[in-house]
C-alpha cells in the first residue's frame, strides 16, 4: 500500500520554519504578541494581547507588537518565504489584536489618513491589493477597499466622496492596466491631483510614469511609506522623483 503520510504536509510551512525569524522584543509579552501575528495564531491572539494589556498601554501593544509583527510579515512576503495564505492569516490575527486594543482604549485607533485601493476594471486578480490593504491597515491608515474589477467611474466617484490622500491600483494583465491612464486623465480634467500608485505583474515603470499623477509601486511594502508621504502633503511629482527617480 502506498505511503500517504505526506499528502497533507504544508511544504511551504516546512520551508519557512527553517528560514523565518520573528522581530525580537526585550519584553516577553510583546514578543508573544509579535510571534502570534507572524504565525497567524488567530486562536490565541486575543488571549495573548489581553495578557500584554495588563502591563502595557494599548498604543504600546499596537505599535511595538502588532505593527512591528506585520512589518516582519511584509519582509517575509517580499523575500518569497510567505505566500498569500500566510500573509492574510497574519493580517487577520493582527486585526483581531487591534480590535482588542481599541476596545481597551474605548475608541478606534486614530487613523493617519485615507487611502483608496482597487484592482483595475476587467481584472479579478486582487492578491497584490489584499497585501497592500493589510500593510496599510497595520500601519494605521484607513483603507477604502473598492475590490476587484472596479469600473473607472466607481474609482472617480470614490475619490470625490472620500477625498483620500492617495489612491492605489493593481493589475495583472496589460489589457486591464490601461484603466489607470483613464483614471488619471479623468482626475486631471476635473482638477483633482493626488498620488496614484499603480503596481502589479503587468505594470511597468515606463507605463506608469507616462501619465500625470502616476507613481510606480514596485513592491507592496512601499505602500505604507508612500501613504505617509502623501498624508504629509508630498506632491505626486515629488513622490515620483523619490520612488521612481
Amino acid at each position: 500500500m502506498a505511503d500517504l503520510s505526506s499528502v497533507f504536509v504544508r511544504y511551504d510551512l516546512k520551508k519557512e520554519a527553517g528560514e523565518k525569524t520573528v522581530a525580537v522584543s526585550k519584553d516577553e509579552l510583546l514578543q508573544k504578541v509579535m510571534t502570534a501575528v507572524v504565525d497567524g495564531d488567530e486562536d490565541n491572539i486575543v488571549d495573548i494581547v489581553n495578557q500584554a494589556l495588563k502591563v502595557h498601554d494599548p498604543l504600546v501593544v499596537i505599535r511595538e507588537g502588532l505593527v512591528k509583527a506585520m512589518n516582519e510579515v511584509s519582509r517575509l512576503w517580499d523575500e518569497g518565504i510567505y505566500y498569500l495564505p500566510q500573509t492574510i492569516i497574519s493580517s487577520d490575527a493582527m486585526m483581531a489584536g487591534l480590535d482588542v486594543c481599541e476596545k481597551k482604549m474605548g475608541h478606534s485607533m486614530e487613523k493617519k489618513g485615507i487611502v483608496i485601493t482597487h484592482t483595475a476594471e476587467g481584472d479579478i486578480h486582487d492578491l497584490g491589493q489584499q497585501i497592500v490593504n493589510a500593510l496599510l491597515r497595520a500601519n494605521g491608515f484607513e483603507v477604502i477597499d473598492l475590490g476587484k474589477d472596479v469600473p473607472v467611474d466607481d474609482v472617480i466617484n470614490a475619490i470625490k466622496q472620500y477625498k483620500p490622500a492617495m489612491v492605489t491600483g493593481t493589475a495583472l494583465m496589460t489589457t486591464t492596466m490601461t484603466a489607470f491612464n483613464k483614471i488619471a486623465n479623468r482626475l486631471k480634467r476635473e482638477g483633482i491631483e493626488l498620488p496614484f500608485v499603480c503596481g502589479g505583474g503587468a505594470v511597468s515603470l515606463e507605463y506608469v510614469t507616462s501619465f500625470d499623477l502616476g507613481i510606480w509601486g514596485k513592491e507592496a511594502q512601499q505602500a505604507p511609506p508612500m501613504a505617509t508621504d502623501a498624508v504629509s502633503g508630498l506632491s505626486w511629482e515629488h513622490m515620483r522623483d523619490k520612488y521612481n527617480g
